[in-house]
């Protein structure tokens, strides 16, 4: 039986009967990251004792009557409770796909999470699994001195140099939570990010003082100076730690505030418990200077995945015929974007 949740209070009831679940499964940040005329929905699916549920967002397409459907930034999936060998797959891509179907929803993307261990099976004849690359982790179960161990020698060296200059505190004070986000901003303008990734100061503060989730802005200050060199806002849910966001002073690249950062949690993260540090991946999930630079931390890394499903394909290929007639300057062939008749987004891909 599919059940559609779309309130506050019947969101995080629902989440309550899964174990494993992250922040970017709660109603309150998909809330945050979703746009204008965008919705947020919890496809619920219950069969006997096995509960399966997807969050979404679903949004209208562009002079049409159709509509698609796509995750939240960041590792989202299928979440899922006492699934079991005796679960009628079928039945529930039956379901699932006549929801779809009769509502309009032409095709459907979510970005899966790396530590969710059922979700290919729950998906999979059901559209398209594809990995799309790795995601450096910390497993925070072994001790301090063991996960220090796996470091490069020469982050040893940066951490080392970096304890001597700085120190990392919580941000307290909204001059404080105004220069990180002016650092974030800068940092995105360096690294040309898309315009997906320039939040208002809004999106930081309502971040910030979840109830739902714990998000922590730690920042990295030089002793002498007492000048601010860099941010990063970490998040707490369940057994998983995320590296949310960050930004670093452009103009002092002797200290790395980052990696201090990152090192500051993976001690406190530990101590307190939890299970994972997700480091995330590279840009666009490329092995680049990013992923070198997560990867000096551990070699233990998870594969990230995404779920493509066209639910209509007549339709869907109608709206991509439509599309790139209207967009003679793009080739289909050479379009990597799903689905491709928003080949133009600015949103991350």
């Amino acid at each position: 039986m599919i059940k559609i949740i779309r309130g506050d209070k019947d969101w995080n009831a629902q989440l309550v009967s899964f174990k494993n679940k992250d922040f970017y499964h709660t109603y309150y940040y998909h809330c945050l990251s979703k746009k204008e005329g965008e919705t947020p929905v919890l496809i619920t699916y219950i069969q006997d004792k096995v509960t399966i549920a997807i969050p979404l967002l679903i949004r209208a397409i562009k002079n049409s009557d159709y509509k698609d459907a796509v995750s939240v930034y960041g590792y989202c999936g299928v979440l899922s409770s006492n699934l079991n060998e005796d679960f009628d797959i079928e039945n529930f891509h039956k379901e699932i796909h006549d929801f779809f179907y009769e509502n309009k929803i032409v095709s459907v993307f979510s970005r899966l999470h790396p530590f969710l261990k059922d979700e290919e099976t729950i998906l999979c004849g059901l559209g398209d699994i594809i990995t799309l690359g790795k995601v450096v982790y910390l497993d925070l179960t072994q001790t301090l001195e063991n996960q220090r161990a796996n470091f490069n020698r020469r982050l040893k060296t940066y951490l080392n140099k970096s304890r001597k200059l700085c120190t990392v505190i919580d941000a307290s004070s909204d001059a404080e939570i105004h220069e990180f986000i002016r650092l974030y901003h800068e940092t995105m303008k360096r690294v040309d990010a898309v315009d997906y990734f320039f939040f208002d100061d809004a999106y930081f503060y309502k971040l910030l003082s979840s109830n739902d989730f714990e998000a922590n802005l730690k920042l990295c200050v030089h002793n002498e100076t007492n000048t601010i060199l860099g941010g990063a806002i970490f998040i707490k849910k369940g057994s998983i730690v995320q590296y949310h966001l960050s930004g670093r002073n452009a103009k002092d690249f002797n200290v790395d505030p980052i990696k201090l950062l990152l090192d500051t949690m993976r001690i406190e993260a530990t101590e307190q418990g939890y299970t994972y540090f997700n480091l995330g991946g590279g840009r666009g999930s490329n092995e680049d200077s990013l992923f070198r630079f997560k990867s000096g931390f551990s070699k233990d890394f998870k594969e990230f995945k995404i779920w493509k499903y066209v639910v209509n394909e007549t339709v869907y290929d109608e709206l991509v015929e439509n599309y790139f007639e209207d967009h003679s300057d793009l080739s289909l062939e050479n379009v990597s974007f799903f689905p491709a008749y928003r080949a133009m987004t600015s949103e991350p891909k």
